[in-house]
């Protein structure tokens, strides 16, 4: 027995935050969204992206993840950074990682992102 790989991420948002949801995972970040199946709960969304699934669900006790985080590879991360600058989010640079540029912004909830883009080696 062993685990295999990583179906999906899901990240947790207050009640009425899906359209945000949708601004910002589609609409800044290019995701696309995909329906839910219809015998889960009509809260919330779900996004994919390449081999990336990410789901958005809605959690009434919401707080924001600030350490807790879900990296996300991107090919072009000056371009994105630019789109997220601005739209208004803030990014922060981290210390280097060998074989990756990467920084960190949040989502309009407050949830901790890394995007990172791998460099040539």
């Amino acid at each position: 027995m062993a685990v295999i790989g990583l179906d999906h991420v899901q990240l947790a948002i207050p009640e009425g935050g899906e359209d945000e949801a949708r601004e910002f995972f589609a609409g800044l970040l290019g995701m696309r969204e995909v329906p839910k199946p219809a015998n889960l709960s009509s809260q919330g969304c779900w996004f994919e992206s390449g081999t990336l699934s990410l789901h958005i669900g809605v959690d009434p006790d919401f707080r924001p993840a600030s350490k807790a985080h879900p990296a996300l590879l991107v090919d072009d991360i000056d371009a994105l950074e630019t789109a997220l600058v601005e739209a208004g989010y803030e990014t922060k640079q981290d210390k280097p990682v060998e074989g990756y540029r990467r920084f960190f912004t949040k989502d309009p909830f407050g949830n901790r992102i890394e995007i990172m883009q791998r460099t040539a080696q």
